[in-house]
Order: structure tokens, then C-alpha cells, then sequence
């Protein structure tokens, strides 16, 4: 008889892209949960975030575990702190930055299950010279069904000024 029960240990392999000032850790992969949801839990540099984009399959609900972040979802921004949880629904526009002083923490649980593992890593291929290329961008984007749309997230100055 298959047990329902999932447990999972600490990762073994951390996925740094230090271009974007991203540590990720897959918590749980899409393989243990039939593709439904991946949860990854995600370390992020102050002043760094992803680019505005836009994914055509999945939801991401992001829980904030430490320090603070500036988010923009459909234009609309606010300010999510330690317990907060924002939610990008599959077809919004959205980034984000982290805007403390030390990095800060979040569980990102994406619906249905992506293989964050696979795209994680090819996203550190592209970003491994800095700034990516846009073609290469766009190539990764296309492959995983996301729409790269403009830069990352900058923090007003009086949002700066408030985490110290």
C-alpha cells in the first residue's frame, strides 16, 4: 500500500544565481506532489529581485519568513513583511525586491508544480555573465511558458531609508 505521508529533509543543493542575489532551495519538487505545487524557500540580497514577468501556467503565493519586501503585482505595490503572503495569480504581472538591510527569507509555493530545480539552473546559465542576453531571456522564457517584461523592482529611497 502507497503511503500519502511526505516528509522531506534539507536540501542537498542550493541553487545560487548571485547575478540576481538568489539562493533557492526546492522544498518540495513537483515529482512527490503529481505536478500539483512545488514549494522552494528562496534567500534574496537587499536591493535585488527578478524582472517584471508574467507566467501563463502557475500561481505563486510567496510567505515571508524574514525581512522585508517591496512587491508589484498588476501595477499595484505593497509593502510584505515577516508572516504576510502575496499572491501572484497565474497570468499576472509581477516582481519584486528585497528591501532590508540583511537578506531576506520566503516560502514560494507555485501551482501547478514547475520544475524549479531545471529552471533555476538554466536561469543561473543565462544570468552567469550578469546581465543576461535578451534573446537568451526571452528563449528561457519561452521554454517555460514566462514572459520576461521589464527590469527588476528599484526601492524608493523612503523605503530604504525606513529599513535601517
Amino acid at each position: 500500500m502507497q503511503s500519502d505521508l511526505l516528509h522531506t529533509k534539507a536540501p542537498d543543493s542550493l541553487i545560487s544565481i548571485p547575478s540576481i542575489g538568489v539562493d533557492i532551495d526546492v522544498r518540495i519538487a513537483p515529482a512527490t506532489t503529481h505536478a500539483r505545487a512545488t514549494l522552494i524557500e528562496t534567500t534574496d540580497a537587499p536591493g535585488f529581485g527578478p524582472p517584471q514577468h508574467r507566467h501563463q501556467r502557475e500561481t505563486e503565493v510567496f510567505h515571508i519568513l524574514q525581512g522585508r519586501y517591496l512587491f508589484e503585482v498588476d501595477g499595484q505595490r505593497i509593502v510584505a513583511n515577516v508572516g504576510d503572503t502575496v499572491v501572484a495569480r497565474v497570468g499576472s504581472t509581477h516582481r519584486f525586491t528585497s528591501i532590508d538591510t540583511k537578506p531576506s527569507r520566503m516560502l514560494v509555493l507555485i501551482t501547478p508544480g514547475l520544475d524549479a530545480t531545471a529552471f533555476f539552473s538554466e536561469l543561473r546559465e543565462v544570468m552567469a555573465k550578469g546581465k543576461p542576453d535578451p534573446e537568451a531571456l526571452q528563449s528561457l522564457g519561452d521554454k517555460w511558458d514566462i514572459e520576461f517584461l521589464g527590469p527588476p523592482l528599484t526601492c524608493p529611497a523612503e523605503l530604504k531609508d525606513s529599513a535601517r
